[in-house]
C-alpha cells in the first residue's frame, strides 16, 4: 500500500493551533516574577519628652540702678573731682561751677533784705505814730490807712526779699555737685573748662545696692521661657564663680539692629569677681514640652507640610504621616500631634522611600 500523505491545506490550517499551544507551553515553565525591593533603614522608637531643654546666653554685668550726676543750674566747670572708677559716698563734692556770678547775687539780694527791713521799720514807726494821734484826735482815719497799707507793703517786700535771698543762696549752694549715692564712676559727661547747662551728665554713678546680668534674648527664646525662670549665672573666665538670678526687668521694645529685648537679671548674693562690666554666661531649663522627640533626620515634607516615614513592624511597610512641630533646632524636633508613643519612625534614608514600600530595619539611631 502507498503511504498516506497530508495536503498542503491541512498543513496550513494546523500551524496556529500548533503554535498556540506551544506559546501555552512556555508561559508554563518560565521563571518567577522578581519580588518586590526590600530597602535597609535605620529607626528610633518615638517617645514622649520628658526633660525641658537648656539654653545659655552671654551677658555682661551691669549695676542695678545707674545714676547720672549733673548741675542744676548752668555755668562753667572749673573742677571735677572725680574720674572713672572713683569710688563715691554720699555727700562727697563730684565737680565746681565758677560761682562769681552766683555769689554776687547773693550780695545784691542780702542788700535788698537790708533795704526792705529799713523801709518796713520806717513804715511801722509811722504807723504806731499815726495810731497814737488818731486815738487823741491830732489826725484823721485817711492818714491813719494810708500808713496801715504802707506798713504791709513793706512787710511784703520784705517777704519778698527774703525769699529773693533765699534762692540766690540756693543758687550759690549749686554750683558744687555733690553726690546723693554711694557707688563707682563709670562714666564721665564733661571736662573741666566746659560751659555746661543744666542736667547735663557729668559722672554716672553705678550705685551699690545691686548687680544685673544683663542679656539680649531672640524674640522665639524670650516667648519660650516659662513664667519667673531661675537664671544661673556663671564668669565666662571662671565657670566656677557662679549665682543665680531672677528676671527684673524685660524691655518691651526689641532693638532696632539685632531684633533682641534686653532683659536684665538680678543677682543674688553675687560673688566679688563678679565685677561691673565682666562677661557672664546665662542659663535657663525651658519647662518641659507636651510632645515627642525625635531626630531632625527623621523629618521630611508632604505637600509642603512637616512628616515623618513611620513603619509597620508586621508588614515591614512604611507609610508617610503628617506631623506637627513645637519647637526644633539642628539635632532634634519636638513634635505636637501626630505621632504616638511606641511608633516606629525612619531617621535615615527618608528621601529614597515610597508609601507601601518594604523595609528592613537596621536599628535605633543615636540620638
Amino acid at each position: 500500500m502507498r503511504p498516506r500523505t497530508t495536503s498542503p491545506s491541512v498543513l496550513t490550517r494546523r500551524l496556529p493551533l500548533v503554535l498556540l499551544l506551544g506559546a501555552i507551553a512556555g508561559c508554563d515553565g518560565g521563571p518567577p516574577p522578581a519580588p518586590p525591593e526590600v530597602r535597609p533603614v535605620r529607626v528610633t522608637t518615638v517617645e514622649r519628652s520628658t526633660g525641658g531643654e537648656v539654653v545659655s546666653l552671654t551677658g555682661i554685668v551691669q549695676a542695678e540702678t545707674e545714676v547720672n550726676l549733673a548741675f542744676r543750674i548752668d555755668g562753667r566747670m572749673v573742677e571735677r573731682l572725680v574720674n572713672v572708677g572713683d569710688v563715691v559716698r554720699a555727700g562727697q563734692v563730684i565737680a565746681r561751677l565758677n560761682r562769681d556770678n552766683e555769689e554776687n547775687g547773693v550780695r545784691a539780694a542780702r542788700a535788698a533784705v537790708a533795704a526792705a527791713r529799713a523801709q518796713l521799720t520806717e513804715a511801722e514807726n509811722n504807723y504806731w505814730r499815726q495810731s497814737e494821734l488818731l486815738r487823741e484826735g491830732w489826725t484823721t482815719r485817711v492818714r491813719y490807712d494810708q500808713a496801715a497799707q504802707t506798713r504791709q507793703t513793706a512787710r511784703s517786700a520784705l517777704d519778698s526779699a527774703e525769699a529773693q535771698l533765699g534762692i540766690a543762696e540756693t543758687r550759690l549752694g549749686y554750683t558744687e555737685l555733690v553726690s546723693d549715692v554711694n557707688g563707682r564712676v563709670t562714666q564721665r559727661g564733661a571736662e573741666p573748662g566746659e560751659v555746661v547747662q543744666p542736667g547735663r551728665m557729668i559722672v554716672q554713678v553705678a550705685r551699690e545696692e545691686g548687680r544685673d546680668a544683663v542679656f539680649d534674648v531672640p524674640p522665639a527664646l524670650k516667648d519660650q521661657a516659662p513664667a519667673n525662670p531661675l537664671i544661673e549665672v556663671s564668669l565666662a573666665t571662671d565657670p566656677a564663680v557662679r549665682t543665680t538670678g531672677r528676671v527684673r526687668e524685660v524691655s518691651p521694645r526689641a532693638d532696632a539692629v539685632t531684633g533682641t529685648f534686653r532683659v536684665r537679671v538680678g543677682l543674688a548674693d553675687p560673688p566679688g569677681a563678679m565685677r561691673l562690666g565682666a562677661t557672664v554666661t546665662g542659663r535657663m531649663r525651658l519647662g518641659a514640652s507636651d510632645g515627642y522627640s525625635i531626630p531632625a533626620s527623621a523629618l521630611t515634607r508632604a505637600d509642603g507640610q512637616p512628616a515623618v516615614w513611620v513603619v509597620d513592624p508586621r508588614a515591614e511597610t512604611v507609610a508617610l504621616r503628617r506631623v506637627e512641630l513645637i519647637r526644633h533646632d539642628p539635632a532634634h524636633v519636638i513634635v505636637g500631634q501626630g505621632l504616638e508613643t511606641g511608633e516606629i519612625v525612619v531617621t535615615a534614608g527618608v528621601q529614597a522611600l515610597r508609601p507601601g514600600q518594604k523595609v528592613r530595619l537596621l536599628g535605633a539611631a543615636v540620638r
